[in-house]
Protein backbone atom coordinates (compact mmCIF):
# COMPACT_ATOMS: atom_id res chain seq x y z
CA UNK A 1 0.00 0.00 0.00
CA UNK A 2 0.79 3.43 -0.90
CA UNK A 3 1.92 6.03 2.29
CA UNK A 4 -0.89 8.65 2.26
CA UNK A 5 0.18 10.62 5.39
CA UNK A 6 3.08 10.81 7.67
CA UNK A 7 3.03 12.83 11.25
CA UNK A 8 6.69 12.63 12.96
CA UNK A 9 7.12 14.33 16.44
CA UNK A 10 3.80 16.20 16.21
CA UNK A 11 3.42 18.25 19.31
CA UNK A 12 0.13 20.65 20.04
CA UNK A 13 0.48 22.53 23.24
CA UNK A 14 -2.31 24.74 24.69
CA UNK A 15 -1.04 27.95 27.37
CA UNK A 16 -3.87 27.97 30.02
CA UNK A 17 -3.46 29.90 33.55
CA UNK A 18 -1.98 26.98 35.12
CA UNK A 19 0.31 26.19 33.09
CA UNK A 20 1.28 24.41 29.72
CA UNK A 21 -1.27 21.33 28.54
CA UNK A 22 0.79 19.09 26.18
CA UNK A 23 -2.47 17.46 24.30
CA UNK A 24 -0.03 15.97 22.13
CA UNK A 25 3.38 15.36 23.29
CA UNK A 26 5.38 13.75 20.40
CA UNK A 27 3.30 11.82 18.42
CA UNK A 28 4.20 10.07 14.90
CA UNK A 29 2.81 7.47 12.85
CA UNK A 30 2.17 6.80 9.94
CA UNK A 31 -1.28 5.87 7.56
CA UNK A 32 -1.29 4.01 4.43
CA UNK A 33 -4.17 4.02 1.30
CA UNK A 34 -7.30 2.10 2.54
CA UNK A 35 -6.31 1.87 5.91
CA UNK A 36 -9.57 2.15 8.52
CA UNK A 37 -7.65 3.68 11.67
CA UNK A 38 -9.57 3.48 15.29
CA UNK A 39 -8.11 5.81 17.55
CA UNK A 40 -8.60 4.67 20.91
CA UNK A 41 -8.40 6.54 24.21
CA UNK A 42 -10.23 7.64 27.00
CA UNK A 43 -11.47 11.43 27.76
CA UNK A 44 -8.84 13.87 27.43
CA UNK A 45 -6.50 11.56 25.68
CA UNK A 46 -5.46 13.61 23.18
CA UNK A 47 -7.42 12.01 20.04
CA UNK A 48 -9.87 14.46 18.82
CA UNK A 49 -7.33 17.10 19.02
CA UNK A 50 -5.07 14.69 17.11
CA UNK A 51 -7.86 14.09 14.77
CA UNK A 52 -8.53 18.03 14.56
CA UNK A 53 -4.26 18.29 13.28
CA UNK A 54 -5.14 15.30 10.57
CA UNK A 55 -8.05 17.41 9.19
CA UNK A 56 -5.90 20.92 9.48
CA UNK A 57 -8.49 22.04 11.71
CA UNK A 58 -6.00 22.75 13.88
CA UNK A 59 -2.14 23.70 13.99
CA UNK A 60 -0.01 21.73 15.46
CA UNK A 61 2.73 23.69 17.79
CA UNK A 62 5.60 21.23 16.82
CA UNK A 63 6.58 18.30 14.50
CA UNK A 64 5.69 17.68 11.03
CA UNK A 65 3.02 16.74 9.00
CA UNK A 66 3.24 15.26 5.49
CA UNK A 67 -0.14 14.38 3.06
CA UNK A 68 1.13 12.44 -0.25
CA UNK A 69 4.39 13.86 0.67
CA UNK A 70 3.75 17.19 0.75
CA UNK A 71 3.92 19.47 3.92
CA UNK A 72 0.49 20.21 5.19
CA UNK A 73 -0.39 23.69 5.84
CA UNK A 74 -0.44 25.28 9.38
CA UNK A 75 -1.47 28.52 10.62
CA UNK A 76 -2.47 29.94 7.72
CA UNK A 77 -6.11 29.84 7.48
CA UNK A 78 -7.31 30.07 3.68
CA UNK A 79 -4.55 27.03 2.71
CA UNK A 80 -5.83 24.81 5.52
CA UNK A 81 -9.38 25.25 4.53
CA UNK A 82 -7.94 24.77 0.52
CA UNK A 83 -6.66 21.73 1.95
CA UNK A 84 -9.71 20.41 3.86
CA UNK A 85 -11.71 21.11 0.89
CA UNK A 86 -9.49 19.16 -1.35
CA UNK A 87 -8.74 16.00 0.59
CA UNK A 88 -10.77 15.60 3.59
CA UNK A 89 -14.32 14.21 4.39
CA UNK A 90 -15.53 14.13 8.05
CA UNK A 91 -18.50 12.69 9.83
CA UNK A 92 -19.54 14.10 13.24
CA UNK A 93 -21.81 12.97 15.77
CA UNK A 94 -24.56 14.74 15.83
CA UNK A 95 -25.02 14.97 11.97
CA UNK A 96 -25.13 18.26 10.87
CA UNK A 97 -27.86 18.01 8.10
CA UNK A 98 -29.49 20.69 7.07
CA UNK A 99 -33.40 19.63 8.28
CA UNK A 100 -35.28 21.41 5.14
CA UNK A 101 -33.37 19.70 2.92
CA UNK A 102 -34.11 15.82 1.41
CA UNK A 103 -32.16 13.14 2.08
CA UNK A 104 -30.94 13.59 -1.23
CA UNK A 105 -30.73 17.30 -1.85
CA UNK A 106 -28.22 17.04 1.69
CA UNK A 107 -26.09 14.79 -0.91
CA UNK A 108 -26.75 17.61 -4.00
CA UNK A 109 -25.41 20.15 -1.69
CA UNK A 110 -22.24 19.37 -1.14
CA UNK A 111 -21.59 17.88 -4.24
CA UNK A 112 -22.57 21.51 -5.79
CA UNK A 113 -20.22 23.12 -3.52
CA UNK A 114 -17.51 20.76 -4.51
CA UNK A 115 -17.97 21.40 -7.88
CA UNK A 116 -19.06 17.68 -8.20
CA UNK A 117 -23.07 17.75 -8.89
CA UNK A 118 -23.94 14.43 -9.92
CA UNK A 119 -27.36 13.28 -9.14
CA UNK A 120 -27.00 9.76 -10.40
CA UNK A 121 -23.56 9.67 -8.07
CA UNK A 122 -25.78 11.00 -5.53
CA UNK A 123 -28.36 8.19 -5.52
CA UNK A 124 -25.85 5.58 -6.07
CA UNK A 125 -24.29 6.62 -2.93
CA UNK A 126 -27.62 6.78 -1.07
CA UNK A 127 -28.19 3.03 -2.39
CA UNK A 128 -24.91 1.96 -0.82
CA UNK A 129 -25.55 3.17 2.39
CA UNK A 130 -29.21 1.33 2.54
CA UNK A 131 -31.23 4.48 2.03
CA UNK A 132 -32.19 4.29 -1.42
CA UNK A 133 -35.76 4.13 -0.52
CA UNK A 134 -35.55 7.30 1.72
CA UNK A 135 -34.25 9.87 -1.17
CA UNK A 136 -37.48 12.14 -0.75
CA UNK A 137 -38.02 12.42 2.93
CA UNK A 138 -36.44 14.82 5.19
CA UNK A 139 -33.86 14.00 8.26
CA UNK A 140 -36.55 14.62 10.68
CA UNK A 141 -38.29 12.14 9.20
CA UNK A 142 -36.03 9.02 9.61
CA UNK A 143 -34.08 7.13 12.36
CA UNK A 144 -30.72 8.45 13.91
CA UNK A 145 -28.83 5.74 12.49
CA UNK A 146 -30.51 6.36 8.97
CA UNK A 147 -28.86 10.19 9.55
CA UNK A 148 -26.10 9.02 10.61
CA UNK A 149 -26.01 6.62 7.25
CA UNK A 150 -26.84 9.80 5.15
CA UNK A 151 -23.99 11.93 6.85
CA UNK A 152 -21.83 9.49 5.50
CA UNK A 153 -22.86 9.15 2.54
CA UNK A 154 -22.46 13.24 1.91
CA UNK A 155 -19.24 13.03 3.44
CA UNK A 156 -18.06 10.79 0.40
CA UNK A 157 -19.76 12.70 -1.64
CA UNK A 158 -17.11 14.94 -2.95
CA UNK A 159 -14.81 12.11 -3.01
CA UNK A 160 -12.01 12.84 -0.21
CA UNK A 161 -8.74 10.87 0.07
CA UNK A 162 -8.98 10.63 3.81
CA UNK A 163 -12.63 10.30 6.03
CA UNK A 164 -12.15 11.15 9.21
CA UNK A 165 -15.11 10.48 12.48
CA UNK A 166 -15.35 12.04 15.79
CA UNK A 167 -17.30 9.36 17.76
CA UNK A 168 -19.83 9.35 14.90
CA UNK A 169 -21.77 5.90 16.70
CA UNK A 170 -21.41 7.83 19.90
CA UNK A 171 -25.29 8.88 20.33
CA UNK A 172 -26.22 5.31 19.15
CA UNK A 173 -26.97 1.77 20.40
CA UNK A 174 -25.16 -0.71 19.56
CA UNK A 175 -27.43 -2.31 17.09
CA UNK A 176 -27.59 0.84 14.79
CA UNK A 177 -23.85 1.46 15.66
CA UNK A 178 -22.97 -1.95 14.25
CA UNK A 179 -25.88 -1.02 11.11
CA UNK A 180 -23.97 2.40 10.82
CA UNK A 181 -20.38 1.36 10.92
CA UNK A 182 -21.04 -1.99 8.18
CA UNK A 183 -22.53 0.98 5.75
CA UNK A 184 -19.45 3.09 6.74
CA UNK A 185 -16.53 -0.01 5.98
CA UNK A 186 -18.68 -1.24 2.58
CA UNK A 187 -18.93 2.88 1.89
CA UNK A 188 -14.85 3.21 2.20
CA UNK A 189 -13.81 -0.02 0.44
CA UNK A 190 -16.10 0.63 -2.60
CA UNK A 191 -14.70 4.30 -2.92
CA UNK A 192 -11.39 3.36 -2.05
CA UNK A 193 -11.27 5.97 0.84
CA UNK A 194 -8.90 5.36 3.83
CA UNK A 195 -10.83 6.55 7.22
CA UNK A 196 -9.59 7.48 10.30
CA UNK A 197 -12.07 7.04 13.56
CA UNK A 198 -12.08 8.37 17.17
CA UNK A 199 -13.74 6.78 19.85
CA UNK A 200 -13.61 5.42 23.09
CA UNK A 201 -15.81 2.44 22.46
CA UNK A 202 -14.11 -1.06 22.07
CA UNK A 203 -16.58 -2.40 20.43
CA UNK A 204 -15.89 -0.81 17.16
CA UNK A 205 -12.30 -2.18 17.13
CA UNK A 206 -13.70 -5.04 14.40
CA UNK A 207 -14.16 -2.67 12.12
CA UNK A 208 -10.93 -1.20 11.72
CA UNK A 209 -7.43 -2.97 9.95
CA UNK A 210 -5.66 -1.37 12.80
CA UNK A 211 -6.19 0.36 16.17
CA UNK A 212 -4.45 3.31 17.82
CA UNK A 213 -4.47 3.71 21.11
CA UNK A 214 -3.89 7.39 22.79
CA UNK A 215 -3.07 8.31 27.00
CA UNK A 216 -1.94 11.38 27.69
CA UNK A 217 -0.93 12.45 24.54
CA UNK A 218 1.04 10.16 23.55
CA UNK A 219 0.76 7.05 21.33
CA UNK A 220 0.86 3.85 24.27
CA UNK A 221 0.43 1.06 20.98
CA UNK A 222 -0.24 0.57 17.49
CA UNK A 223 -1.72 -2.50 16.47
CA UNK A 224 -2.77 -4.26 12.97
CA UNK A 225 -6.11 -5.96 13.20
CA UNK A 226 -6.26 -7.95 10.56
CA UNK A 227 -10.33 -7.30 10.03
CA UNK A 228 -10.20 -6.95 6.29
CA UNK A 229 -14.25 -7.42 5.85
CA UNK A 230 -17.11 -5.86 8.22
CA UNK A 231 -18.07 -9.16 9.45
Amino acid sequence: MNKLLHMTNLERHYETPAGVVKALDGVSFEIHEGERVILLGPSGSGKTTLLNCLSALDSPTGGSYTFLSEEVPRNHSEKMTSFRRDNIGYVFQFFNLLQDLSVLENILLIQELAGKKDPGRAKELLKLVGLEAEVDRFPGEISGGQQQRVAIARSIAKRPTLLLGDELTGNLDTETSNKVMEALVSACKQENITSVFVTHDEGLVRYATRVIRIDSGRIVSDEQTNNDSSE
